[in-house]
């Protein structure tokens, strides 16, 4: 098979690690890059980055993100000198994106950069930014409009989510190796990612929609995992974002969002009886276990989803 995770975030991280053990390099993940931010000088991509220390078992298992075992050093010493502190950057992760920062100031493009830090890491699967073109996710609030890493680090989430857009997706351009990875999948996977901010920003990369529905077309399978179990985001803010934005917080209301998008719709054991609502959508339904805790829940769910688009 060549697979293809739309990814962002932790739970996007954990399917496509499940993927990796399952499929190895026959996975590629495209990952949302509109949650980038620029701190302290540097380029951090949040999304890609998760992803990145996850697949190569480096993840810091406390909070998801980050890498496991890293210090502080820097992070202190510059408060110390009167600066922000809170988007903290752990000692091992500022050389990431230091390296990503010179190398892009040199005139390299973020797709080869970021394939050299996986290569570096050992990752098998390639990870691919959804566009080598600047994209920013701002969400306003009841005070007005916000940098997403200000709403979502800074303020932890606490606002009202009334409208999110993406600053510069409409001069961003999907990448040529996004277009050749979507060109020859022979299966598609959405993460149980945020369905606004981690996967909408991807879908709204000019071209790539149309590129998805065209693999559609010609048979490929496309099929979403929900990443609200009963009524709740395991981590992050989806559901009340969803419920915010004037959308239905459920695994219902996230593939309806999906609807003309995927083929297949795979909802927890906890939300087995919306499973006829979907199907009203269109859209095969499939039950399964999708909370993942270790490395075995993880392949076990990457294998039900290849199985659910004939993969396994």
């Amino acid at each position: 098979m060549s697979v293809v995770a739309l990814a962002g975030g932790v739970g996007g991280a954990k399917l496509a690690e499940g993927l990796q053990a399952v499929l190895g390099a026959e996975l590629t993940v495209i990952v949302n890059t509109a949650d980038d931010t620029e701190r302290h000088g540097l380029l951090v991509c949040a999304d890609h980055d998760t992803v990145m220390y996850t697949l190569a078992g480096l993840e810091n298992p406390e909070f998801g993100w980050g890498i496991a075992g890293d210090t502080w050093t820097t992070m202190h010493a510059l408060e110390r000198y009167g600066e922000e502190g809170w988007f903290r950057l752990g000692d091992q992760d500022l050389a990431t994106h230091i390296v990503r920062t010179e190398r892009l100031r040199r005139g390299e493009r973020l797709t080869a950069v970021c394939r050299e830090l996986q290569s570096r890491l050992g990752v098998r699967a390639p990870i691919l930014p959804m566009t080598d073109d600047p994209v920013r996710t701002q969400v306003r609030t009841d005070d007005g409009w916000l940098d997403f890493q200000d709403y979502f680090v800074r303020l932890r989430q606490a606002p009202d989510v009334r409208e999110v857009r993406f600053v510069g997706i409409e001069a961003a351009r999907p990448t040529p190796e996004v277009e050749a990875t979507i060109d020859a999948a022979t299966a598609i996977v959405v993460a149980p990612s945020n369905p606004i901010v981690s996967v909408g920003p991807i879908l709204a990369v000019p071209g790539i929609a149309e590129r998805l529905a065209a693999a559609r077309a010609r048979g490929t399978r496309i099929a979403a995992v929900s990443g609200i179990i009963g009524g709740k985001a395991l981590k992050g803010p989806a559901d009340r974002m969803l419920a915010t934005l004037g959308h239905e917080p459920t695994a219902l209301g996230v593939a309806r969002g999906y609807a003309g998008l995927i083929d297949t719709f795979i909802i927890d054991t906890v939300d087995a009886a919306l499973a006829p609502e979907v199907e009203a959508l269109g859209i095969r339904a499939v039950v399964a276990d999708t909370i993942m805790t270790d490395d075995d829940s993880r392949a076990r769910l990457a294998r039900s989803v290849l199985a659910a688009v004939g993969g396994a």
